[in-house]
Order: structure tokens, then sequence, then C-alpha cells
């Protein structure tokens, strides 16, 4: 195991261990290893090799006194109020109290972390696990010198293999051919599409019950059923709902149009084409134990062919249409 030794060490743990042993005078060492002589009278006074740690025997507030510290945790401790509630209150007692004073002062007496109490915060839900082919698909804008595009963009739930699509227009058609962009791209079949409420995946909740409505369909929804793909929405006001691919939304914004600025439209898409490339093949994920998401969707391969339409290793899915 490697020596942990302080910055300014002249010595290594078998040089101290060295002096400690010798029968030499503190004079001939000091000549022989090079060092100051006092360094090797104070390795010979001690029992070990080790660096004795620095600073204060008892650590202690340079702002605070016994007494003050004893007020504050014993107010902390009654009142179980955070560290912004407890500073506010204790302020016209003690006035030369800080925040980060206060924060030291509960820490050094292991009480900087309040107890979690039943019922203080809401019950974490796991994330249901679907098989792939789940995908969550939104819209964001991007703008170049030339003007504004619309970036559509999908990410599958389980595999995080990504999509994206550049389009002038937002509209039901560009909608319609990224879902048939997407479809020809990845190569295992596709269950389940979650979008928002906008016009561009489903008509508006007033109209979806009126006979036009369901007479015509709308292009979005009709290409999800021909190609036996549930059609699912978001609950309205809870963009959170489709949270995955909001936060992919804004890593390509953050890895592009946030850093450098694009004359045209055609560099724009070459970079978010080069950028969700290298997120689909070379960004080893957490959540999918450090695989990429192009190695996980060849492992499903392995373990589940039924649900690939070809075979993935032969067929390498573009990120960008």
């Amino acid at each position: 195991m490697g020596q942990i030794l302080h910055g300014s060490a002249s010595t290594t743990h078998t040089v101290r261990a060295l002096i400690q042993r010798s029968q030499a005078s503190n004079a001939a060492l000091s000549r022989t290893l090079g060092i100051n002589v006092k360094t090797v009278a104070k390795w010979r006074k001690r029992g070990s090799v080790e660096d004795a740690r620095m600073g204060p025997k008892e650590v202690r507030s340079t702002v605070l006194s016994i007494d003050e510290e004893a007020v504050i945790v014993a107010f902390r401790r009654h009142t179980l109020l955070p560290l912004d509630d407890c500073l506010y209150a204790l302020q016209p007692t003690i006035p030369q109290l800080t925040r980060s004073s206060l924060h030291r002062c509960l820490q050094r007496h292991g009480i900087s972390r309040l107890p979690d109490v039943d019922g203080d915060k809401p019950l974490k839900r796991k994330f249901k696990r679907y098989p792939i082919g789940y995908f969550h698909v939104d819209i964001a804008e991007v703008r170049t010198a030339e003007g504004k595009l619309h970036l559509f963009v999908a990410i599958d739930r389980t595999s995080k293999f990504a999509f994206v699509h550049l389009a002038d227009r937002a509209n039901t058609m560009t909608a319609r051919a990224f879902l048939d962009a997407l479809i020809e791209a990845v190569p295992y079949r596709i269950h389940t599409i979650l979008t928002d409420n906008g016009i561009q995946f489903a008509d508006l909740p007033k109209n979806r019950k009126g006979p036009t409505a369901r007479f015509r369909g709308h292009p979005f929804g009709n290409t999800c059923k021909a190609h036996g793909i549930d059609h699912r929405l978001t609950k309205p006001n809870h963009p959170w709902t489709n949270g995955q691919v909001e936060r992919m939304n804004r890593t390509i914004k953050d890895a592009t149009v946030k850093r450098y600025h694009y004359d045209s439209h055609d560099q724009l898409r070459t970079h978010i084409g080069d950028f969700v490339s290298a997120y689909n093949y070379a960004r080893r994920l957490k959540t999918l134990k450090g695989l990429t998401p192009f190695e996980f969707i060849c492992k499903i391969w392995t373990s589940e062919p039924e649900r690939f339409n070809v075979n993935p290793t032969h067929h390498i899915p573009g990120p960008y249409n």
C-alpha cells in the first residue's frame, strides 16, 4: 500500500525506521541522509514512523465560547429546527454567530443532520421497468444564424438509446416523419411511445371525442396504430412525467447550441449528430452498469432475440435523421 506523507515531509517511513534503529549520532545520520539534524532528533524520539496530527489537540471554535456552544447544542437538540432557523433564533443572543460557524459547531457535536421523521418526506417510488422499446419523445427549439429549427428527440426508457431529428417546422407531418425514421433506425420493435399533449402528437383534449377526430385520427397516432405501438400521453401540466427526454434535450443543448455559435443549419445538424452518436456508442452509463446504450442493446439481443427485427450487431442504428 502506498504511503501517505505530509506535503512537506523530507523523510519516508523507511528512512524514519532507519533513524530509530541506528546507533550513529544525530550529526552523522544528518550528513549521511542529507537531512536536518533536528529532523533526525525528532524521529529518534518518536516510537512510530507515521506523521503526527497537526493542529490543536482539541478542536474548538475561534468564534464561539464553550458556554455559547453549549447553548447552541441544547437549542438544536430541543427544537430540531433547520440550520437557518437556528441561526435566526440564536443571532440576537450570540451576535457574532455566522451560518458557517453554526454549521461547524453542529458538525463538531454530531448534530449537523436532523434525524429522519416518518411522514416528513414523500415516499420514493421505484422507476417502473419496461422491456426495451419504450420511447420518450419531445420537441425542443434550437437556433443558428440562419434561424430557428425544431429538434425532435426520442430516448429509450430502458436502453437509453437516443435518436434525434431536426426539422424546419414542428407540425403533424414532421412529427410523423420523425416517428417513421425512428422505427426504421431502431433494430428492435417499439411497443410504447410517450409524448406530451402537443398538437404535433395528438388532437387538443377538447377535440379528441369529436366525430371528425374519431374518423380521421391524428397522423402521429395513426402511424403508431399501423405499427402496433401504444401511444401514451403525459398528464397535462406535468412535464416531469416525461423527464427522461426533457433531460436529454437539455444535455444536447448544453453540449451544442449553448456552447458554440453555428452559422448554418448544416453545421448544427452535423454537430448534434456527432454528439448523439458518441453518446450512443461511447458513453458508459451507471444505470446500465457501465455499458453504453448500444452495448446494452447487443446484450439484450443475446437474451431476448424475439424482440428484435434485425441483428443489432449487423445493423448499427443511426442517431440522427
